[in-house]
Order: C-alpha cells, then sequence, then structure tokens
C-alpha cells in the first residue's frame, strides 16, 4: 500500500491522520499502521473496553502522558465509565507500588511463588468446597 491510501485509510477511520502517524517513514508505514489496527482496533480475547483500561493502568505507571491520553480515550470510545478509569489508575498504582517493595526488600522469589500458589489453591478449594 501506498502512503496516501494508508492515509486514506486512517482518515476514515478517525476523520484526520494523526501528526504521530505521518512522521512514521514510509518503509515501516505499512507495517506499523497494520500493527496498529490488530492491536488497539480489532476485536480480540479480551473487549476492548478491558484492553483500553489495561492501557489506562500501564500509561499510569509508565508515566507516559500520550499513552495516558490515548488509552483514556479511547476507554471512553469503548465504553468505560469514570470509576472504571480511576480504578485501572489506583491498581496500577498498587501493583507498581508493591514491585517496588517486593524488588527493593528482595524478597526471595521462590518463597512468594510457593505462598501464592498454596493460597489460590486454597481459595480454589474453598470455592469449591461452597459450590458442593
Amino acid at each position: 500500500m501506498k502512503r496516501d491510501e494508508i492515509y486514506m485509510e486512517i482518515e476514515g477511520m478517525f476523520g484526520l491522520v494523526p501528526s504521530f502517524l505521518k512522521t512514521i517513514p514510509d518503509g515501516t508505514l505499512e507495517l506499523e499502521w497494520a500493527l496498529m489496527k490488530k492491536v488497539q482496533f480489532e476485536d480480540g480475547a479480551i473487549p476492548m473496553k478491558y484492553r483500553e483500561l489495561i492501557g489506562v493502568g500501564i500509561s499510569a505507571a509508565t508515566k507516559c502522558r500520550y499513552c495516558s491520553l490515548f488509552h483514556t480515550e479511547m476507554a471512553r470510545l469503548a465504553g468505560a465509565t469514570e470509576a472504571e478509569i480511576e480504578e485501572a489508575v489506583h491498581y496500577a498504582k498498587s501493583t507498581a507500588g508493591w514491585s517496588a517493595y517486593l524488588n527493593g526488600m528482595q524478597v526471595d522469589y521462590d518463597q512468594f511463588k510457593a505462598e501464592i500458589l498454596k493460597a489460590c489453591e486454597f481459595v480454589r478449594a474453598k470455592g469449591e468446597a461452597k459450590a458442593a
């Protein structure tokens, strides 16, 4: 596909060709656009709203204002509420905080893994007993 054909497709999707897409070289534009469509906009195993909420959380944790704006607005387009967006950010904050703590304290990974798996096994068994 030629650049002008790709631009027409992008404009048909967004009503404009965002300037950041215009910076992509000719040799990779078609590949980048195809990848962006596949990953960002096509249906997948995870519904679009939840994928975008994941993106909101990741962009909050990586502190990327471009990604934060993009994923927040895409999440809203996909039907996410303000409460869901706030929860995704709060979850990212919690996860990043625990990651910093566990890594900083150099908690033994094998012990951590064994305890998490044991706790999950306990919760599953508890749920199965309740269902029976």
